[in-house]
């Protein structure tokens, strides 16, 4: 499992400018079982994405389907973690 932290690299008004086309994409990865959890940081000067993908050459692929990262506006610290406790429900986290 990895942990996506973005920090946006631009104002936010350009970041804006790629929201939508961000929030789509997400949202495809959701469908396809990628995403599990994402939204902004407080404050709002990046977000988090947690994704289940096999390696990190799968992650940096991934990264790269960003509208985020297509315009330049975030950058992208990667964090490869193994979940071995979840709470009630959330079983799906455990490798």
């Amino acid at each position: 499992m990895f942990i996506l932290s973005l920090s946006y690299i631009k104002p936010l008004d350009e970041v804006d400018q790629h929201l939508e086309a961000h929030r789509n994409w997400l949202k495809g990865a959701y469908q396809a079982g990628i995403v599990l959890a994402s939204g902004p940081k407080n404050p709002r000067d990046g977000g988090v994405i947690l994704c289940r993908l096999a390696d990190p050459e799968l992650v940096s692929a991934f990264i790269e389907q960003d509208p985020f990262h297509q315009a330049g506006v975030a950058r992208y610290e990667v964090i490869e973690f193994t979940a071995t406790l979840a709470a009630e429900g959330l079983e799906r986290l455990l490798d």
